[in-house]
């Protein structure tokens, strides 16, 4: 605690309280810091067979997990595709690996994003054309395939909405918001927001 002047009485101390209040909130609130909680990797082929496998093994070797596959709902005959065909392979990636794979997208986009790309829960999504803009080596077996990234944003504490017993709704002003998540975006990896979609 900061110790003020050698004023005595009411007057001085209530200078003290003050200075005191004024030190406590320039102190960051570690519960208001903004991390990636997941990141989702996504490639949808359209079709099951021999594209699904390779778009799965461009997966692989992107996260170094293997990647589950997703179904299609329903039958779609000017698609193609039949209800519970697999259609698409994906990956939740977390940690530090998260955010080198979200870097490694976000430098291929320029750092640059549309603001329509962030939710109203703080969360976005971009998308990329060719998997080999990421450093990974080109393979004329697996050929090129194009994939979604969309990340999702939270804060500490946001354990009481998953947690088992006495869970709980995480309370409204401590959800991160739209403008929170592109502040947070701007200011880690000195990202561009543009009006304009690419």
């Amino acid at each position: 605690k900061a110790v003020v002047s050698t004023q005595s009485g009411h007057y001085g101390r209530g200078i003290q309280i003050l200075f005191e209040a004024t030190m406590a909130s320039e102190k960051k609130n570690p519960m208001r810091d903004i991390s990636i909680k997941k990141l989702c990797l996504n490639i949808c082929v359209g079709e099951s067979g021999d594209r699904l496998t390779r778009a799965a093994k461009v997966l692989e070797q992107l996260s170094g997990q293997e990647p589950c596959f997703s179904k299609a709902r329903f039958t779609v005959r000017s698609f193609g595709i039949r209800r519970n065909e697999k259609i698409s392979c994906w990956c939740t990636v977390r940690g530090a690996k998260a955010e080198e794979i979200l870097e490694r997208g976000l430098k291929v986009k320029e750092y640059e994003l549309w603001k329509g790309c962030f939710s109203d829960e703080g969360n976005f999504g971009f998308g990329i054309d060719e998997h080999i803009d990421l450093g990974i080596k080109y393979d004329p077996n697996i050929g090129i395939y194009g994939m979604d990234f969309f990340v999702v944003l939270g804060r500490p504490g946001y354990r009481v909405r998953y947690r088992r017993r006495a869970k709980t709704r995480v309370g409204t002003k401590h959800k991160v918001t739209r403008e929170e998540a592109q502040k947070w975006f701007q200011s880690k990896f000195d990202g561009i927001l543009t009006n304009k979609k690419h």
